[in-house]
């Protein structure tokens, strides 16, 4: 036993997974009453939205109390590139949907219980999450408050703790991220049990009667994670940025694809930042802020539902219209829940600029629910992944800019050598 879980350990992370994944397809185009195997997906996501809050909040106050201004010249660059890359998704969902409109079919009304009616609503919900209790902010995972408080408290222990506080920051944060560690390692159990849930209970229905509105999905979104993303990656860092892409698909995007929460994700996205060798201080606190702003695949959910909405209805939009609607995608998507389907409910609002009706638009949120098992799973994805890849070009545009381009992994044409 003890050969076999040395094996385990020692063996790609990216292999097993692709091992449970495999297996889990399997058993659920087989045998579809299965109770154990589902569990390990539901207990694997259960443990990493656990300990997603907690690891957030500890890493970021020890980052800041620990006093380190190397992050200051290279925040301000993470915060433009996330925001440039979500508008500019939602751009591109705008010419997608202008090149290839797609109508949809409006059946019985789909009710919620609240949904934002404009971008001042959102504005005040994501202020009013700002100053959330803390507590309360934890348990529900809301990232907005936990960030704010873990920010303030972070300043003022950098002014006034001890060393021996420090050096206890220091540890609570590695015992946590050790945690996160442990989970990670069981990975390959977790995938196995959501594939097996998503094959076992998901026809082919909705590659039918929504095929081609999934395909433009999924086309915007892969282009921008393809072709946009590391386009600015490219003029910042003035090299091949297609392995960093790649990785970061590969070891952020996949397990974000399973688990549909970029919020659940941000312990697999800590450990591959550390893998890349970027500085902690920074992506400690820029990882848990991609995952609430760094919302390309949201903007364009919310932009070609509507713009879906709009052209069955017989709406014309215009480029002015289609511009404002592309920077409210933009701010809505940042006000997105970092859990799964958490852009669809902001449809409503921006459905709102074309005059479309919440009671239409509440059907357009059921259409998107519908077909929620890909899209929202190729929306986390490209969202997820996208959070490493804006925090390491970022950091590595620092180190060309300060002549350490020798510290670059060989892949980006340095001298550093990590695993690709």
């Amino acid at each position: 036993m003890k050969a076999i879980i040395n094996l385990y350990n020692h063996s790609s992370l990216i292999i097993r997974i692709l091992i449970g994944m495999i297996i889990g397809a399997s058993i659920g185009m087989i045998y579809k009453s299965a109770v154990v195997i589902p569990l390990f997906g539901t207990l694997f996501v259960g443990a990493l939205k656990a300990i997603a809050p907690i690891l957030v909040f500890v890493l970021v106050v020890s980052a800041l109390a620990q006093g380190s201004e190397k992050m200051d010249s290279k925040f301000g660059t993470v915060i433009a590139l996330y925001m440039l890359s979500t508008l500019l998704a939602a751009v591109v969902a705008v010419v997608g949907s202008f090149i290839l409109p797609q109508d949809m079919v409006f059946a019985e009304e789909y009710v919620a219980e609240s949904v934002p009616q404009g971008v001042g609503e959102v504005l005040i919900s994501v202020l009013t999450k700002m100053v959330a209790n803390p507590i309360d902010a934890m348990i529900n995972a809301n990232y907005i408050g936990i960030l704010l408080w873990a920010v303030i408290l972070g300043l003022a222990l950098k002014r006034i703790a001890s060393d021996e506080t420090r050096r206890m920051l220091q540890d609570a944060s590695d015992a946590v991220s050790q945690a996160v560690r442990w989970i990670i390692n069981l990975a390959p159990f977790g995938i196995m049990g959501l594939v097996y849930s998503t094959v076992s209970t998901n026809g082919l229905e909705i590659f039918t009667k929504y095929g081609r509105l999934l395909a433009l999905l999924v086309g915007c979104m892969l282009a921008v994670a393809l072709v946009v993303d590391p386009l600015i990656a490219f003029i910042y860092l003035k090299r091949n940025p297609y392995p960093l892409v790649f990785r970061c698909l590969r070891e952020s995007g996949i397990t974000a694809f399973f688990t549909r929460s970029s919020a659940a994700n941000i312990p697999v996205n800590m450990a591959l930042c550390e893998k890349l060798g970027l500085d902690k201080d920074m992506y400690s606190v820029s990882i848990p802020l991609g995952a609430t702003i760094n919302m390309d695949g949201a903007a364009i959910t919310i932009t070609v539902m509507t713009l879906c909405a709009a052209h069955t209805l017989g709406i014309a939009v215009d480029v002015p219209s289609a511009i404002l609607l592309s920077v409210m995608a933009t701010l809505a998507a940042c006000g997105a829940s970092g859990v799964a389907g958490g852009s669809l409910l902001l449809i409503p609002m921006a459905c709102s600029l074309f005059g479309i009706p919440n009671e239409i638009a509440m059907q357009v949120v059921g259409v998107g629910f519908i077909i929620g098992v890909v899209q929202d799973s190729v929306e986390t994805m490209i969202n997820s992944s996208g959070d490493v890849m804006f925090a390491a070009t970022a950091e590595y545009h620092q180190w060309i800019k300060e002549g350490r381009a020798d510290e670059l992994p060989t892949w980006l044409g340095g001298k550093k050598k990590l695993e690709i």
